[in-house]
């Protein structure tokens, strides 16, 4: 597929294999939410699914296992190194009803041919989140449904209160805003739905959050997977960048800590028939 279209923001997050470890334990984390969510609009044996910025395949997987073997998934994301660990995944997992595409989100797919489209974690990152929303309304037949799950980070929690914490936050909003895209697009996704076309809108939110375990640690890991550019933005110096992480890291040590991450905002509708 061409090259990186100029509607897509510049994703932030480190990408390859250190950006999958992030995903992993997202994925993990966000893996209840969506599977209600999947099980709320229907997906169901037989059908097909379109995954757009599939990263890793997490919730291609978690898609692939509910449309049977008579369904299928179409995972697309423009990381080709993710998308090998995916297939590679996949092959361990006996799933032959996923593929995976290396490819722009903001590009046509397959006309009229999914039952279903979906999308977490990537309209955050657009610059013009409208485009990829019509690919997924051209991509879906008649009566069909889209899905999206995205973060509004002015949530963003933690107790006790610490600076570190909040300085993270804003440097992750500030480095979003700066590639292009809106760490806070959550709230507006029913109206972005509306705009491109989709009827019947509807919506529902999740806030993880955390006193102990790995999941605690997203935001630390986030921070460590942002460092490269809010360096190169300027947002912060490397020094500075350092005392943020290393108190986050304390932070999340802390037992008696509460760390949340942003809320998410699920947000579904259905292509006119």
């Amino acid at each position: 597929m061409a090259e990186q279209d100029k509607s897509l923001g510049h994703y932030v997050i480190r990408g390859g294999e250190e950006g999958k470890k992030r995903l992993d334990l997202l994925a993990d984390i966000m893996k209840p939410s969506t599977k209600a969510l999947l099980t709320r609009i229907g997906v169901g044996p037989g059908e097909r699914l379109l995954d757009l910025g599939c990263g890793g395949g997490h919730v291609s997987f978690l898609a692939a296992r509910i449309v049977g073997p008579d369904g299928s998934v179409t995972g697309v994301d423009l990381d080709e190194t993710k998308l090998g660990l995916a297939r590679e995944a996949a092959g361990e997992l006996g799933l032959a009803n996923v593929r995976f595409l290396n490819g722009n989100a903001a590009e046509a797919t397959e006309a009229a041919s999914f039952d279903y489209a979906y999308a977490r974690f990537l309209l955050t990152h657009l610059s013009d989140p409208l485009a990829v929303l019509r690919v997924m309304y051209n991509s879906l037949k008649p009566g069909a449904v889209v899905a999206v799950e995205d973060i509004d980070a002015s949530g963003c929690f933690c107790y006790p209160e610490s600076p570190h914490y909040d300085r993270g936050v804003d440097l992750y909003r500030d480095v979003v805003r700066r590639k292009g895209g809106d760490p806070d697009i959550g709230s507006k996704l029913p109206s972005w739905l509306r705009r491109a076309g989709f009827e019947g809108i509807e919506v529902g939110m999740v806030q993880p959050v955390h006193l102990q375990g790995d999941h605690k640690s997203l935001m630390l890991t986030t921070m460590e997977n942002i460092a490269e550019p809010v360096i190169a933005e300027g947002l912060a110096t490397e020094h500075e960048l350092g005392e943020t992480i290393e108190g986050l890291r304390t932070l999340t040590a802390d037992p008696t800590s509460l760390i949340a991450m942003p809320r998410v905002v699920q947000s579904w509708g259905v292509k006119p028939g």
